[in-house]
């Protein structure tokens, strides 16, 4: 028989064990309230939107715990006054930052309402060149998308479910629209997604790849140590991705840098306008009628089980 070397063996383990990786954070509950800042921000995104405090966060309901579960959500009760900078909401961002990673996100409900942008990304510093994942963009079907620095392009076929909807990820030189994938279900994003109770969003980040995977909460391929958040998990058995972004043309560990975590829903703004005559709502994304119309924001809210961070 023969003997296989040391070298071969490291390398077998090392490539075998590539892909599995240890819980070290899990988020739930208060959770969100004391392990996430309030960021009370002028909207960089330009939407019709007043970011709050925590206390007053709290204070007015646009935050709450029940149990494990947590709920952010937009004011659906006071008309908008006419000096204000938009409707009161909320963007909260993770204290810690992560490199390469996973995260995994069980969400059972997701804003939906018209003009409402929800997202859940993930961004380093000085952006862009510390990158930025979009997991959840509010557009449906949902759509995962980066944003880089220069001399990142991804190619136009690979092995994603997704289809492909711009190849150029640099950002923040004339064009902020960053390499897009489309996902193939339409449960993935809002009223749909909302209507079966959600489901799984998960990412990898490695320094030579990023993967994006959805999993609706009625579907029966949900691997068991996603949907059981269990303390390790091994992305090899997770099937295809809806996205996928190789280090083909783009040097992923270079372009993306330890990134804190967002959550936030703002309003119109640079793509909400952009998609609005898309979305089945009447007339325009004007600010009239978010700010006299607060019962359309009802259901905008997110209700987050749990998020749990694997390194």
């Amino acid at each position: 028989m023969k003997h296989l070397s040391l070298e071969f063996l490291i390398f077998f383990a090392s490539s075998a064990l590539a892909a599995t990786f240890g819980i070290v954070d899990t988020y739930q509950g208060s959770d969100f309230l004391n392990r996430f800042d309030f960021e009370a921000i002028p909207d960089p995104t330009h939407g019709y939107v007043n970011y709050v405090s925590k206390s007053t966060a709290m204070a007015d309901g646009l935050v709450s715990v029940s149990g494990n579960n947590f709920t952010l959500k937009a004011d659906d009760t006071n008309i908008v006054s006419s000096s204000a900078s938009g409707r009161n909401s909320v963007r909260i961002q993770s204290q810690k930052t992560y490199g390469s990673h996973v995260t995994v996100i069980n969400l059972a409900h997701m804003p939906k309402g018209c003009g409402t942008w929800p997202a859940i990304w993930e961004v380093g510093p000085n952006w862009p060149n510390g990158g930025e994942v979009d997991i959840i963009e509010g557009e449906s079907p949902n759509h995962a998308t980066l944003h880089t620095s220069s001399g990142c392009t991804m190619p136009s076929s690979r092995d994603e479910a997704g289809y492909v909807l711009l190849s150029n990820c640099v950002s923040g030189s004339g064009s902020n629209t960053g390499c897009g994938v489309a996902f193939t279900s339409a449960n993935s994003y809002g009223h749909e997604f909302n209507l079966i109770q959600g489901g799984f969003y998960a990412m990898e980040r490695t320094t030579t790849e990023v993967k994006i995977w959805f999993w609706p909460r009625t579907a029966s391929n949900i691997p068991s140590d996603v949907k059981n958040g269990a303390s390790s998990i091994n992305t090899n058995g997770w099937g295809q991705p809806q996205a996928f972004f190789p280090n083909t043309n783009c040097d992923i560990g270079s372009h993306f840098a330890p990134s804190n975590i967002i959550i936030n829903l703002t309003f119109c703004g640079d793509l909400g306008s952009a998609t609005y005559a898309s979305s089945g709502c009447p007339g325009t994304c004007q600010c009239q009628s978010l700010s006299n119309n607060p019962s359309q924001m009802v259901n905008a809210y997110f209700l987050i089980m749990w998020l749990k961070v694997y390194q």
